[in-house]
C-alpha cells in the first residue's frame, strides 16, 4: 500500500511551490497566481522565495470560493 502524497511522516513542514504544486495536483503557474490573489492559506515569502506550510495545505480544502477564470462581468 502506498502513502498518500504529502503524508510522509519525513516529509519537510515548509513546501516550495513546485512541491506544494505537486502535492496539490496543479500546474505551478496556477498555484502561483492563486498565491498572488492571497487564495492559498500558509504561503510565508521570504525574500523573492515562497515557501507553503504542509500542514495547513494538507487540512485546506478549496471549493469554489471564487471563480476560476476571475470574476465574470
Amino acid at each position: 500500500m502506498t502513502t498518500p502524497p504529502g503524508c510522509d511522516s519525513n516529509a519537510p513542514e515548509f513546501l516550495t511551490v513546485d512541491e506544494a504544486a505537486n502535492l496539490l495536483r496543479v500546474n505551478r503557474k496556477t498555484l502561483y497566481e492563486s498565491i498572488r490573489r492571497g487564495e492559498v492559506p500558509g504561503t510565508i515569502h521570504v525574500g523573492r522565495s515562497v515557501r507553503l506550510r504542509r500542514s495547513v495545505l494538507l487540512s485546506w480544502t478549496p471549493g469554489n470560493s471564487s471563480p476560476a477564470l476571475g470574476k465574470k462581468p
